[in-house]
């Protein structure tokens, strides 16, 4: 058994006993104060420098309660440092559940309407596990080691609050690493997506105003809804006419909302459009013609607009990054239990970090096959897989620091 994976096992106990902590207390967004709290404790019981990070700009608080989520007055993620001097990788946990409720029949299942059915207490957990054993040993450490937990990754730009707020400074990070539980994916195995890992996606909230009136006269009215459908016609034209055929991509009119009677024009309309794509070529095509088939499309029928635009980039695995760390990974998990494999088409805001710093992201499986997937309300993690996490994130940075030492 490899050595960090004997230190883990070591703290299997706490590390489960933080997993089903974090399990029985879920929040939804930026704003998770029980959740950083937690962890706050938690690493000044391990003796561990750490700091509030992240700022949550007025623009994206407006945009996230008008699209129907919890007001977040702030982004509570935190980051702690273990050693000093040298190189510096960063960890990465998020934090955050999700607007739903769990129905497993844990003894430590969430009760109300949100719960942890992604997995980001286990993630949180499991870098609690890392951070213990890096403290551990933080004498021989020939570098930093900075820990990230944050909050809001199911909002697509959490970690973006925190890089807002100089994540990647003070030291300055060199390189960057995350892990996904996979429910379904077999206990003890990782897979890694080398090059693009995660979708890219983006969401318009758009307001069209136009002027109200009377069935009977429309000549005297700006029709919203009519502007809506003409602009959601128009945008259900793009992918197949201007996006390599090759390429994944989909675009999504989800909500088209405007009127309540058959003889009333109404003054406004509301859609939102999302599109996601594996690629950069099309999500840099689609950003720039999104916003001008809107532009044109409400001007030309006379009406006027606001738009909203969450974004969340790929989530990039490093090609140089990865070579390295994959072999530190299979010293604790065999080799044949790492293997590359095609990305996923989800977001996954880790993007907001490797689009800055060399990254890495991997799947850890937590499960099996037939297991419930994740975002599912009966999806049930096994937690003999905490421990693997922890000594694989703890290995991957120390063996990465002495390799980069050694040059």
């Amino acid at each position: 058994m490899h050595e960090m994976l004997v230190k883990a096992n070591a703290i299997r106990e706490q590390i489960v006993a933080d997993r089903r902590c974090l399990h029985g207390m879920p929040e939804v967004g930026v704003y998770t104060p029980r959740t950083a709290a937690y962890v706050k404790k938690r690493l000044g019981e391990m003796g561990i420098c750490h700091r509030d990070c992240g700022v949550h700009k007025p623009e994206d608080r407006e945009k996230m309660v008008f699209a129907g989520y919890p007001d977040a007055p702030a982004a509570t993620g935190v980051v702690g440092l273990i050693g000093r001097g040298g190189p510096c990788i960063l960890l990465r946990a998020d934090m955050d559940g999700l607007p739903m409720e769990e129905t497993t029949g844990l003894d430590f299942a969430a009760e109300g309407r949100a719960a942890h059915m992604c997995g980001h207490d286990a993630h949180a957990a499991m870098l609690l596990g890392a951070a213990r054993i890096l403290k551990d040993m933080e004498e021989q450490l020939p570098g930093t080691v900075k820990l990230m937990f944050q909050p809001g990754e199911e909002m697509g730009y959490g970690s973006r609050t925190m890089v807002e707020d100089g994540l990647l400074e003070d030291p300055g990070v060199d390189a960057a690493m995350a892990l996904h539980v996979g429910p379904q994916l077999e206990v003890g195995k990782l897979n890694y997506s080398p090059g693009v890992a995660s979708g890219a996606m983006a969401t318009f909230i758009v307001s069209i105003q136009g002027k109200g009136g009377h069935s009977s006269e429309p000549q005297k009215t700006v029709d919203p809804v009519n502007i809506a459908t003409q602009v959601c016609s128009a945008l259900n034209l793009l992918i197949p006419r201007e996006v390599d055929p090759e390429a994944f991509a989909t675009l999504t009119v989800g909500a088209l909302n405007g009127g309540r009677a058959s003889n009333i024009i109404p003054d406004t309309a509301e859609i939102m459009v999302s599109f996601r794509t594996l690629s950069p070529e099309a999500y840099d095509h689609l950003i720039e013609r999104v916003p001008e088939i809107l532009d044109h499309y409400i001007k030309a029928w006379r009406g006027t607009y606001s738009v909203r635009v969450l974004k969340t980039p790929s989530t990039v695995c490093d090609p140089g990054f990865s070579a390295e760390i994959v072999p530190f990974a299979a010293q604790v998990l065999g080799a044949e239990n790492v293997r590359p494999v095609p990305p996923m088409k989800g977001a996954e805001d880790f993007g907001h970090v490797t689009r800055h710093v060399p990254g890495f992201y991997a799947f850890l499986g937590a499960g099996a096959p037939e297991g419930h997937p994740l975002h599912n309300p009966n999806m049930v993690l096994d937690e003999s897989a905490l421990p693997l996490g922890s000594a694989l994130l703890a290995n991957c940075a120390v063996e990465w620091l002495k390799s980069r030492a050694q040059r």
